[in-house]
This record gives structure tokens, C-alpha cells and sequence, in this order.
């Protein structure tokens, strides 16, 4: 009378070949491996596409400054700050936020608008006194990898306080680098050597990189919500600040990064205040992260 065979323990090797609980066969060097995940759905590609386009741009604007062009080196940072703005509504619009997609992000920020902007600097105005200005780069770029570093590490925690409120904490990667080229634009705009001074460009760095780093609350897209009576009026002013900018580009950005900085005191004030009113409410106030 033949014996039957026991029957294979799971993960056990039958024939040469293993297999795994769900009967996946596994050999050779892929033995005692775990079965890696599916790749990207082509809806998640979308979004990561444009992020990667962001960074392209960035890194593009780099070669630009190389070769003296800084006219479009700024350009193509601002079209990796579009990009930048878009890639994270199109992925919440396609329903395609993934991991991968928020590291992705981060790591095309700092380079776009850490790395980028701080060699565009340097090389059109910091090289000027190396040691000097490299160090005013080398801090705009580190912190700018700082803060999205700080950022990764508390998007899953629940106490939020600047983010409950509608607040951002420091200055947003991308606007950073939009200011940290004020000098540039003032430069464009007016023919000015003074703005090309590395005694001018040096200080303004290494203030927008603190900026970027510091707690301060500053003014997010949640916390600007027009009243109902004057909206019309404020898509007038977006057409008119697109055809400022067709024509204007220069000033125009001058005119931009001086209402952010005047607006920056007005956000800690309302941050400040609804603070005060949560806590004359009784609602309890989140810890710092």
C-alpha cells in the first residue's frame, strides 16, 4: 500500500519550488523573499509626473544660471513653483495620494527651491566673495531641506496648531524661494548694480532661510476666504494681477513678495487671536509639534 505524501507546510518547497501562504511560487534567488507590491496605478502617475516636471524645472534652472542666463533661471524655478502648486490638487482630485507621491514632493521641493535658488544666487551675485556667500547659499538650501524635513515628520501627528487654524508654520518652500529672488527681480527691473551687491544679496538669503525654519504662523490658502460681497472683486484682481505679470513680470513679483512680507506681522496677529477666542471657548489649545 503506497503512503501518502503529508501535505506541504506553508512556505514549504515542493518540487524545488516555494511557495508562499497564498500559493505564490517563489525560486531560485527570489527564494524566502516577500512578494513586493504592485507598482503605481496609472492614476497615481499623473500627479508624480507633474511633480517630477517641477523638479525638472528646477534643475533646469540651474544650467540656465551656468551659462549667465538668469532671466530664464528664474523662470523656470517659478514654472517649478506652478507645477508645484498643481500637483498636489490634481492627486486629491484624481484620488491619488500615495507615500510615495508626498516623498516624492518633498525631495523635488528642496532641490527646486532649496539647492536651485541658492546656486542661482551664488552664482549671479555670492561668487563674488566665496567664502561668504557660499555660506548665505549653502543656509538657504539647508533650510529649506530642514523644513520639509519638519514637515514629513509631523504630517501624521493630530496636534497641529498652526495647520488646525489655517496657518502654515514658517515660510512655505516655494514662496521662499520666490522671495529669496527679490534682489533678482529688482535687478531686472530697475538695471540697479546695488541689487547684485553681495552685501545685499548675502543678509536677504540668510533672512528668507530663517523665515522658512522659524515657527512663525504665516497665511495658508485656508485661511484666506473672501466674504461673499466682495468676490467679484476679487476675480477682477486676479485678471488684473495676470495681465500685470504679461507685462509687468518684474515689478510685478516686486509688488507680490512686498504684500506677503507686510502680511506676514497680520497672520501672527490672527493666529493670535483665534487662539484667544478657542481658549476664551473653552476648546483646548494643541501642544507645539
Amino acid at each position: 500500500m503506497n503512503e501518502v505524501p503529508p501535505p506541504a507546510k506553508r512556505g514549504a518547497a515542493r518540487d524545488g519550488v516555494a511557495r508562499d501562504g497564498a500559493g505564490i511560487a517563489y525560486s531560485g534567488e527570489d527564494f524566502g523573499r516577500r512578494r513586493l507590491p504592485r507598482g503605481l496605478t496609472l492614476r497615481a502617475l499623473v500627479p508624480n509626473a507633474i511633480t517630477s516636471a517641477a523638479l525638472c524645472s528646477g534643475l533646469t534652472g540651474i544650467r540656465f544660471a551656468i551659462g549667465g542666463d538668469f532671466h530664464s533661471a528664474v523662470l523656470a524655478v517659478m514654472l517649478a513653483g506652478l507645477l508645484d502648486g498643481i500637483d498636489g490638487r490634481v492627486a486629491r482630485l484624481m484620488k491619488a495620494q500615495s507615500r510615495f507621491g508626498a516623498e516624492l514632493d518633498s525631495l523635488s521641493d528642496a532641490i527646486a527651491f532649496g539647492v536651485g535658488p541658492a546656486l542661482i544666487l551664488y552664482l549671479w551675485s555670492l561668487s563674488a566673495v566665496p567664502r561668504y556667500g557660499w555660506f548665505a547659499a549653502l543656509a538657504l538650501a539647508v533650510s529649506c531641506a530642514l523644513r520639509l524635513a519638519r514637515f514629513n515628520a509631523s504630517i501624521d501627528l493630530p496636534g497641529q496648531p498652526h495647520k488646525s487654524a489655517g496657518f502654515m508654520t514658517g515660510v512655505p518652500a516655494p514662496v521662499g524661494a520666490a522671495l529669496a529672488f527679490l534682489p533678482l527681480y529688482l535687478w531686472f527691473s530697475s538695471g540697479l548694480d546695488i541689487m547684485r551687491a553681495p552685501v545685499v544679496v548675502g543678509p536677504w538669503a540668510l533672512l528668507i532661510a530663517f523665515l522658512m525654519i522659524s515657527n512663525l504662523p504665516t497665511l495658508g490658502w485656508g485661511a484666506l476666504r473672501p466674504r461673499r460681497a466682495i468676490r467679484l472683486e476679487v476675480i477682477a484682481l486676479a485678471g488684473m494681477l495676470t495681465v500685470a505679470l504679461l507685462t509687468e513680470p518684474w515689478l510685478t513679483l516686486v509688488g507680490l513678495c512686498a504684500i506677503y512680507l507686510a502680511l506676514m506681522p497680520v497672520g501672527v496677529w490672527r493666529y493670535r487671536r483665534i487662539m484667544q477666542q478657542r481658549a476664551g471657548a473653552g476648546q483646548p489649545k494643541p501642544e507645539q509639534a
